[in-house]
């Protein structure tokens, strides 16, 4: 049980320090962005704002997604959620359930079914942060990649392979 209160503590601890820091790793100058290096007038501008996703994110999950336009990602986040509520629920039940009859009766057979419950409990809480930084992770990442060109004409004209076969 501690073990799992310090391991939740320290999960938000580096997420803090990463969202905090990450900001002043990443500083450019604005001759870094521009589109072609010999003019400088001309500078690429994003049409997605990364941290503006990711605030999305963080106040409803999946709403990151929803702005990046990848609408297909919401309901598995929601969905994915939803299970990992709906285990919590039942594994803190159960663990009720087992609390009061090792209470009530001594018996090491319960003790060892609340126990496994209860861990079973605190992983679902784990697996949700994990869900939760994931949705983050993903808003910020996609939102960098938004412009990113994905067409079929890419460098099609441009590849070409060659092969060769020797036969002895």
């Amino acid at each position: 049980m501690n073990y799992s209160k310090s391991l939740i503590r320290l999960t938000v601890k580096i997420i803090f320090f990463v969202i905090i820091f990450s900001e002043f790793s990443h500083s450019q100058n604005a001759d870094n962005n521009s589109l072609n290096p010999s003019s400088s007038d001309t500078t690429f501008q994003m049409t997605k704002s990364p941290w503006g996703a990711v605030a999305r994110s963080a106040i409803i999950p999946g709403w990151g997604q929803f702005y990046n336009e990848s609408y297909w990602k919401v309901p598995i986040i929601w969905g994915t959620a939803a299970w990992f509520i709906y285990n919590w629920i039942d594994n803190d039940k159960l663990y009720n359930d087992y609390k009061s009859l090792y209470q009530s009766t001594q018996n090491e057979y319960y003790r060892r079914l609340r126990n496994f419950y209860r861990d079973q409990r605190d992983n679902f809480t784990i697996y949700l942060g994990l869900l939760y930084l994931l949705n983050l992770i993903d808003a910020y990442v996609d939102a960098h990649l938004f412009d990113f060109n994905v067409n079929d004409e890419f460098g099609r004209n441009d590849f070409q392979i060659n092969l060769r076969i020797k036969l002895n």
